[in-house]
């Protein structure tokens, strides 16, 4: 966001707040890569993770998460929340302390990642355009889940990652990203977009082109939690992440996500900011080129890598990239991890408590209008460290193990290994220039 609201929101601490010499974590982190990799070179000569295993969940978390009770209380909760956010955009002030702000740029945005990490594809239990959609199809008799026409194949993500690249160029680049009324707007050109989509083609439209819910099922892939066959089944988070379906746009949506948060880190480092003021350029302008950049930049070196790995039973090279961006995801969630821990924590913390007061008028509606944030990780800035780089480093080695599973699966074995050595190089590239970031910021 801008101006002020920038401080708490998009700051990552930088050196301030890792007491750690730069240097020592990236060549750490460059070791457990090259480390992890050559282990695997050696021992893993078959693919591993079968994304058909799981064993049921416990009776009792089945027939509880199973029950039409339960399902219909999270979409309960999912449309009590949206109700409360709609009308604290529309009837509160145009401050910094309306909660509309915090519930779509800390709880819609970052919240989301730990929930689905932990529960599975969290924000589709919960959306509420898949409520208000199934609430239009009830009144008008059509079909939620069909829809009136066939959702393209070709289409996949690709309307997801243009959602979520509007959603962080909101974020970042927008400079009026902190005035209700344009914040106000995005959102509800959103739901409108989405509830014509749905309309248009069922559930299926939500599966791949609702941002936040591609967002959520990407990070829920990381879950102890999946279905088979309708039942809730214990799995390994690697296995279950080896079960991202392959789809047009998937690259571009974890270019996305990753482009964007290292951008964050970017705009706030010195060296940004000391070439932005000096050039005699619109930093608006710089801002929207080099946003564009750094997402259209991960997507491509990802693209060229893994198209370089081989061909396998002839499948063309352009098809690869989908196959192997499922081994972004941990990337993501660790550097996710790292750059909006403290955010969070603190910002969570600040919107809970302006939540008991929507509309300013001083009431305590939930009781936690004179909540105080609780800034103890702030004063404890070696644990802040070792989580922030730990979540970066364990991101990218499990990235790399997710890859080298599916290469083993795909490629023939005389490329097995050789195949993987672009990837290797472009992922190692990312664990620099992440850690880089983290620390310049």
């Amino acid at each position: 966001m801008g101006s002020d609201y920038d401080v708490v929101a998009h700051g990552i601490g930088g050196a301030k707040d890792l007491p750690i010499p730069p240097e020592l974590a990236i060549a750490g982190a460059v070791a457990a890569l090259t480390i992890s990799f050559t282990v695997l070179a050696l021992a893993w000569r078959q693919p591993r993770f079968d994304t058909a295993s799981g064993r049921p969940a416990p009776a009792w978390l089945s027939r509880l998460v199973e029950a039409p009770g339960f399902l219909v209380g999270l979409r309960v909760l999912g449309f009590a929340v949206f109700t409360f956010s709609m009308a604290a955009a529309i009837f509160g002030e145009d401050s910094l302390i309306n909660p509309f702000f915090g519930m779509f740029y800390v709880v819609l945005w970052v919240g989301l990642v730990p929930l689905s990490v932990l529960f599975g594809p969290f924000y589709r239990a919960i959306s509420p355009v898949r409520t208000i959609n199934k609430l239009f199809a009830k009144i008008s008799g059509s079909d939620p889940v069909e829809g009136i026409f066939d959702y393209p194949d070709w289409l996949g993500r690709w309307p997801a990652a243009l959602g979520l690249y509007a959603f962080v160029w909101m974020e970042l680049v927008y400079p009026f990203s902190n005035q209700l009324g344009p914040v106000r707007l995005w959102f509800a050109t959103y739901v409108a977009v989405m509830l014509v989509g749905g309309a248009l083609f069922g559930n299926r439209f939500y599966a791949n082109a609702d941002p936040f819910e591609v967002y959520s099922t990407l990070a829920g892939h990381l879950s102890f939690f999946a279905r088979r066959d309708g039942r809730l089944v214990l799995i390994s988070p690697m296995a279950n992440l080896a079960g991202v379906r392959p789809t047009p746009g998937l690259v571009a949506v974890v270019g996305v996500l990753f482009g964007s948060t290292a951008f964050d880190s970017f705009k706030d480092s010195n060296v940004w900011l000391t070439h932005t003021q000096s050039w005699d350029i619109s930093p608006l302008l710089l801002n929207n080129i080099a946003l564009l950049v750094f997402c259209a930049t991960v997507g491509l070196l990802f693209g060229l890598a893994t198209a370089a790995t081989g061909i396998h039973d002839g499948q063309p090279r352009w098809l690869l990239p989908s196959q192997y961006a499922h081994s972004m995801v941990p990337i993501i969630v660790g550097y996710i991890t790292a750059h909006y821990l403290t955010y969070l924590v603190f910002e969570g913390q600040q919107t809970l408590q302006q939540a008991s007061d929507p509309f300013s008028t001083g009431a305590d509606w939930f009781g936690t209008a004179d909540l105080k944030v609780n800034y103890w990780l702030s004063y404890h800035g070696t644990l802040v460290a070792t989580i922030k780089v730990a979540g970066v480093v364990i991101g990218h080695v499990l990235g790399v193990v997710a890859a080298h599973d599916r290469a083993v699966a795909l490629l023939p074995k005389r490329h097995q290994l050789t195949g993987q050595l672009p990837l290797l190089f472009v992922m190692v590239g990312f664990t620099i220039s992440g850690l880089y970031l983290l620390f310049a910021a």
